[in-house]
């Protein structure tokens, strides 16, 4: 019985997602992002279903696992630019760096405004690192794995939803930058947004997600506790 459900969940998971897809082609909008019209559609659906989470919970990990090559195949567009991407790789990094420090401290202090709990303040300091790198940082920063994921995801759909919104307020329009932008704040789901804008961008953002992981993934563990005293 358990196998029909997970191969339920997973069918509908691809089957929702591909069916948002041919609705944002049809009609463009923020709201219509596969990523935000397909999250929406599944919560239904196992709703009205009477899926538990824990019954969908298989599928997801096993979907989840996927991300892993799936972020390593995005090493394709840099591969395409990476003449250009290494040609300006010192404000590259210390965009990416900068980037990630303040993604950090911002999120800490705006959990301080908020009285968040300490969990939910360390689980909401890396929401802007790809889900397989969060995973494995959360247990040492002792943050809550189900708190880390929803942040994530959360930051990922927000950064898709309205990044291009935001970069054209602020007259930022050079492809570099916008995919540094996308990958430094909103990891794999924003740089999915970026590729579709171009290659460039999406190489760029490709580069920002995986330095932003890693940075974070180093500094995080020292600072968070000074930025919590």
């Amino acid at each position: 019985m358990s196998l029909i459900i997970t191969s339920f969940c997973i069918l509908i998971t691809i089957s929702l997602y591909i069916l948002s897809i041919k609705l944002h082609e049809k009609f463009p909008s923020p709201f219509t992002m596969p990523i935000f019209l397909s999250t929406v559609a599944i919560i239904f659906v196992l709703f009205i279903s009477g899926i538990s989470y824990e019954d969908y919970t298989i599928a997801k990990d096993i979907m989840t696992f996927l991300l892993g090559p799936a972020t390593v195949a995005l090493a394709v567009p840099l591969y395409r630019q990476r003449k250009v991407v290494f040609k300006h790789i010192v404000p590259v990094f210390l965009g990416i760096l900068s980037g990630t420090f303040i993604t950090i401290i911002v999120a800490i202090y705006m959990s301080s405004w908020f009285r968040l709990s300490t969990e939910m303040t360390r689980s909401f300091s890396i929401k802007s690192i790809t889900i397989p790198i969060a995973s494995e940082v959360a247990p040492i920063i002792e943050a809550h794995p189900s708190l880390v994921m929803l942040f994530v995801m959360i930051t990922g759909m927000t950064g898709a939803m309205f990044g291009s919104f935001f970069l054209n307020i602020g007259n930022v329009h050079a492809p570099l930058a916008r995919g540094l932008s996308f990958g430094t704040i909103s990891h794999g789901i924003g740089t999915s947004q970026a590729m579709k804008e171009g290659d460039l961008q999406g190489a760029s953002s490709s580069v920002a997600m995986g330095l932003a992981g890693i940075i974070t993934s180093l500094i995080i563990p020292w600072v968070l506790p000074l930025l919590l005293l």
